[in-house]
């Protein structure tokens, strides 16, 4: 029997050893490498020449796009991607990879993965996948569009929110909050980071803890110190602090 040659990447240790150990139960799987960052896996990659890569996306050195282009598509192994909490990356991996694996994920959802893998290996080599690689390095070096869906991981599901269903955004520690409508929903990242990939001719910060929809923008209410009261069309109330006053006045073209 001709085994799958297969190479882990991650930085984890406990998650090396989970896809290690579900690896090992595969009789046509022969795990031929483990690497802790990119260099290591671009290194392994062109040294072993695996047929598959099991990669994971937040690693030192070069992330997981890094390691595929710094690969180009002369080493075309299949790639099953692994990541947490990056809305970018799954929506990449949808389009280009074979599929991803979405941390925490049961044995199960890995079989699905290494049956696409096995699938996508029984093609011949150098076509699709050299393709998918192709379209995903033109991707890579496109400039970055502003975000016009965000994917929320709760209970186990994937949920996909257009932005502009968003009406405002919440600071939650090392989350943020997305309102939309009666609905609440945690994504795992910075205020700054989700501003810096939203519309800012749609969604204006006005405090360091708010970002809102200035679709949803119903009055401005005069307080005190030069701050305002945002008050959105669904009467949610919030607060425009002095600091933040002068990029709300850019997008609505006037002053106050």
């Amino acid at each position: 029997m001709t085994k799958i040659r297969t190479v882990i990447v991650d930085d984890e240790p406990l998650a090396r050893d989970r896809i290690r150990s579900l690896l090992e139960a595969q009789a046509d799987v022969e795990i031929v490498g483990e690497c802790r960052d990119g260099d290591e896996a671009v290194e392994a990659v062109r040294k072993l020449t695996p047929d598959l890569v099991f990669l994971d996306v937040q690693i030192p050195e070069r992330n997981g796009f890094e390691v595929i282009e710094a690969l180009g598509t002369d080493l075309s192994p299949v790639i099953v991607f692994v990541t947490a909490y990056d809305q970018y990356a799954l929506q990449a991996f949808e389009v280009h990879a074979v599929d991803y694996l979405l941390k925490p994920f049961d044995e199960e959802r890995f079989q699905k993965a290494l049956d696409r893998a096995r699938e996508a290996l029984r093609r011949p080599r150098g076509t699709e996948v050299s393709e998918r690689l192709l379209s995903l390095l033109k991707d890579l070096k496109q400039p970055a569009a502003y975000l016009d869906r965000l994917v929320v991981k709760s209970a186990g599901r994937l949920f996909f929110l257009r932005t502009e269903e968003v009406d405002w955004i919440e600071s939650a520690g090392n989350y943020v909050c997305l309102h939309v409508g009666p609905e609440s929903h945690l994504l795992r990242e910075t205020m700054n980071g989700v501003e810096e990939r939203l519309d800012p001719a749609r969604f204006v910060r006005i405090h360091r803890t708010a970002i809102v929809n200035i679709d949803r923008v119903k009055e401005l209410q005069p307080l005190f110190h030069g701050e305002y009261q945002v008050v959105l069309r669904d009467g949610t109330q919030l607060t425009l602090s002095r600091g933040y006053r002068e990029r709300l006045q850019e997008v609505i073209g006037r002053e106050f």
